[in-house]
C-alpha cells in the first residue's frame, strides 16, 4: 500500500513531513534524508499502533500532482 507524504521545508531550515491519510502522524528532521528516513520507519509503526487500538488501517485516498509554472509568470 502507498500513502502520499507531504514534505515541507521549515523556517528553521529543516524539514517536516506528514501523511494526510494517517491522522496524528508527523515527523521533523534537520535534513531531507533524515525526514524521509523517519517517514519510512514511522509509517509502519503508526499503522501497527492503529491496528493495536482497533482503529484499522486507513485507506489511502490522497492523490498528489504538481504543476510547473514558467518563470515569466512569477517575475515582475
Amino acid at each position: 500500500m502507498k500513502y502520499a507524504v507531504v514534505i515541507e521545508k521549515t523556517e528553521s531550515g529543516g524539514y517536516s513531513a506528514y501523511v494526510p491519510d494517517l491522522p496524528g502522524f508527523g515527523v521533523a528532521a534537520p535534513t531531507l534524508a533524515g525526514v524521509r528516513e523517519l517517514v519510512a520507519e514511522g509509517v509502519p509503526f503508526h499503522l501497527e499502533g492503529l491496528a493495536l487500538n482497533g482503529l484499522g488501517v486507513p485507506e489511502s485516498k490522497t492523490m498528489t500532482d504538481s504543476v510547473e509554472i514558467s518563470q515569466e509568470h512569477v517575475s515582475h
